[in-house]
């Protein structure tokens, strides 16, 4: 075995999927192709992203702790999704103001370019492009 298999599917654990489902599906301009329980304790959403990558939104049965998401705890750091320029990000920016979605603008550095923000549960996402 020598390359590592690629990423499938990435699933984030959310308060409330009656407020995540709407927000994420403008954010990905798309519905989900899965909207099922999978057991009694557990419902997940899930959508088709780029490279046929699966991005699975969760909602367990047990309630969700009251506290937001932090980078700094063991886990999930942040989701990046990629863009091929910087072009393709500053597009991106401009969807994200027109969808009301806060964020740091564009930060540039020598491994590449970043656009930031959050979604409802505070869960860190990036929009990456490779430097030019």
């Amino acid at each position: 075995m020598n390359t590592f298999p690629p990423l499938t599917h990435i699933a984030l654990t959310v308060r409330d999927l009656a407020v995540s489902v709407p927000w994420y599906e403008a954010l990905f301009g798309a519905s989900p192709v899965i909207d099922e329980d999978t057991d009694p304790d557990m419902h997940h959403t899930v959508y088709l992203i780029g490279n046929n990558t699966l991005l699975g939104l969760h909602q367990h049965a047990a309630p969700a702790s009251s506290a937001r998401f932090s980078e700094f705890n063991v886990g999930l750091d942040h989701v990046a999704f990629g863009c091929a320029d910087r072009g393709e990000l500053e597009k991106w920016a401009s969807r994200l103001d027109e969808l009301g979605i806060d964020h740091r603008g564009i930060k540039d550095a020598t491994y590449g370019s970043g656009l930031s923000f959050r979604d409802l549960d505070g869960i860190a996402l990036e929009l990456f492009a490779p430097p030019a």
